[in-house]
């Protein structure tokens, strides 16, 4: 279960829950983009409203283990992000914040009071332009993304060598030798010594 400070448990059991989004995206450059009205700065860095940011994605807390993204949308009228896309964002780090505005709307920036929403990597930017703007989506990747990825080995003396050329671990296997492994439970039956 996540916990917060008093400052932001008081402020979630008030009701009156007013909040802005941080965005940090550590591509070629640095942007610090905000959903605050006004500029803020938060550790160390200043955070613009001028930014372009367009949509964020609202925090999800879930039970559930799932494979949900997470997606922070802007407006690219400067051309800024898609040079960023041309020389590639892919792999690149996202953080999402959430903060709070005090009972006098004012934003608070202390940094235990600010709310991690997301940490992740570029999976697949998008742009979009339909003549009224021009709109770049960035979407994160899921935590549990990894799990669709096939990634193949050739268990054969070439196929090492390619890894390590002082690794002879596969020097007996032959090439034209299939070997079916089963997976599982281990039948005690067919073990030697085995009840």
């Amino acid at each position: 279960m996540r916990t917060f400070s008093s400052t932001v448990q008081t402020i979630l059991n008030s009701g009156n829950i007013k909040f802005f989004f941080l965005i940090k995206l550590s591509f070629n450059s640095n942007y610090y983009l905000t959903s605050h009205s006004g500029d803020i700065t938060f550790g160390g860095d200043i955070y613009s409203a001028n930014g372009g940011l367009f949509e964020v994605d609202s925090p999800r807390f879930s039970s559930v283990i799932d494979r949900e993204a997470y997606r922070v949308v802007v407006l690219d009228n400067l051309n800024a992000m898609k040079s960023e896309i041309e020389s590639n964002v892919v792999g690149k780090p996202i953080e999402v914040r959430l903060g709070f505005l005090d009972t006098n709307d004012e934003p608070i920036t202390t940094s235990g009071d600010v709310l991690f929403v997301y940490k992740g990597y570029v999976d697949a930017p998008t742009v979009s332009n339909d003549w009224e703007r021009k709109a770049v989506s960035f979407e994160g990747t899921s935590a549990l993304a990894d799990l669709d990825m096939v990634n193949s080995f050739i268990t054969s003396r070439d196929g090492m060598d390619q890894v390590s050329g002082a690794d002879t671990s596969f020097d007996q296997i032959y090439e034209t030798t299939a070997i079916e492994v089963k997976w599982g439970k281990l039948d005690q039956s067919n073990v030697v010594g085995g009840n």
